[in-house]
């Protein structure tokens, strides 16, 4: 059961996402990459990078592969939706940070044959507003699905 009234909503959260993600690599494609660098604060610039791997620079030159993994990845989350939906009150945000940051990235990969990368906080690799959605709706899925494990375990517990 979708926590949502209206079933546009999703749609709609979902192409903001993709859209916030699209307007800052245009930025990014049009200012930054003649530039490389714009240095910030002594921990932070913003860095032009393209990114034909994955995170933390893993499967470099693996473009063709990673964008099957990330139809993979939404056909995952569209298929098991609304079992996502019933594990907590913001378990469909996560749902939502991971699919449109999922579309954000696959865009690049389809479009531009990497993905465009330029957070950068000097101690970590370089990131986009993508990999922050996805990140960020990986870490709260996952605590919706341990805490309902944890609930299932103490239930067969009790028994």
């Amino acid at each position: 059961m979708s926590p949502f009234k209206n079933k546009i909503i999703p749609v709609i959260y979902t192409l903001l996402i993709f859209a916030l993600d699209r307007i800052s690599k245009v930025w990014v494609l049009s200012y930054l990459k003649p530039k490389v660098n714009i240095d910030i604060l002594p921990f932070f610039k913003l860095t032009y990078v393209q990114n034909t791997g994955a995170a933390f620079g893993s499967f470099q030159n693996g473009n063709t592969a990673l964008i099957f993994v990330s139809l993979a990845v939404l056909f995952v989350l569209i298929k098991y939706r609304e079992e996502i939906f019933k594990l907590g009150k913001f378990a469909p945000f996560a749902w939502l940070f991971i699919l449109g940051g999922a579309f954000g990235n696959l865009y690049d990969r389809i479009f531009l044959g990497s993905v465009v990368d330029f957070i950068n906080f000097v101690v970590w690799p370089v990131f986009n507003i993508a990999d922050s959605f996805i990140s960020i709706g990986a870490v709260m899925l996952a605590w919706y699905i341990l805490k309902d494990e944890y609930k299932k375990f103490k239930s067969k517990k009790k028994e």
